[in-house]
């Protein structure tokens, strides 16, 4: 099933239990767009509110690129609404719930990397090169994305990425704790496919709980929701899909959950 979300350059479709989301600007190399901006956030949140979905995951047109950094041409016009806009974009993918995944070919520079650091998991192939630019052009790169940097490869690494401008590979990544797996090209959909079904056959209110305190300790003190993250592991231990999870165990067989 696809979502019409507005614009050719950023698609949706469910597939099972997993949705994709694909940055569609080959001839750019994804570079980011305000229409995919803009589209992103609706994005999100249809596969948020779609109870089939127990995964989303992200990834790139064509062969050359993940997300190339924003679109050059567009620089002057997002002046004034660039803060907003990536505030929206960056808000919807770090808030939502379920399990993110971002498979990642080609370029992956700038803004796309900044895309990636939202994933909860970072599949790469050998092909991938990642990047921060943003000394090179002379622009600011924000608070909240430096902070989701630092917290992906330390203070080390996240200052020699910004300072030097320069460019790194799938192995350093890896090396880094950027990324979680590197492959062949070849064979990354057939990983990220396979991660996102084993994923996907968890208990959903499981998954939620654990996102949720992960999310939480990377939040600034003051701003944390221990309380609200102490719900949601008690709503597993309450519910129905726990009960089930025992008898599937005892039976030996897959269990069903059903996230309630």
């Amino acid at each position: 099933m696809s979502l019409d979300l507005g614009t050719d350059q950023l698609h949706a479709h469910v597939e099972g239990p997993i949705g994709w989301i694909c940055f569609n600007n080959p001839g750019r190399h994804n570079a980011l767009s305000r229409e995919m901006l803009a589209a992103l956030p609706r994005a999100v949140q249809a596969l948020e509110t779609d109870d089939a979905v127990r995964v989303v995951v992200m990834r790139g047109a064509g062969e050359r690129a993940f997300v190339s950094g924003a679109d050059l041409r567009q620089v002057e016009g997002f002046r004034g609404v660039r803060p907003r806009a990536s505030e929206a974009w960056g808000g919807a993918l770090s808030e939502l719930e379920k399990p993110l995944i971002a498979m990642i070919h080609g370029w992956c520079l700038g803004g796309g990397l900044l895309t990636a650091l939202w994933a909860d998991l970072r599949v790469a192939a050998e092909d991938a090169r990642f990047g921060i630019p943003a000394a090179k052009l002379g622009v600011g790169y924000p608070y909240d994305s430096t902070q989701a940097l630092l917290a992906a490869v330390g203070p080390a690494a996240a200052s020699e990425i910004l300072l030097t401008g320069g460019q790194f590979d799938a192995r350093d990544a890896l090396r880094l704790g950027l990324v979680n797996r590197v492959v062949p090209k070849a064979e990354l959909e057939a990983e990220v496919t396979k991660l996102a079904r084993t994923i996907a056959g968890n208990a959903p209110l499981t998954l939620r709980a654990a996102k949720a305190c992960i999310r939480d300790g990377l939040r600034e003190p003051a701003e944390r929701r221990r309380e609200e993250c102490e719900k949601l592991v008690e709503r597993c231990w309450a519910s129905e899909d726990f009960r089930e999870g025992r008898l599937a165990f005892a039976e030996k067989r897959e269990p069903r959950f059903q996230a309630r």
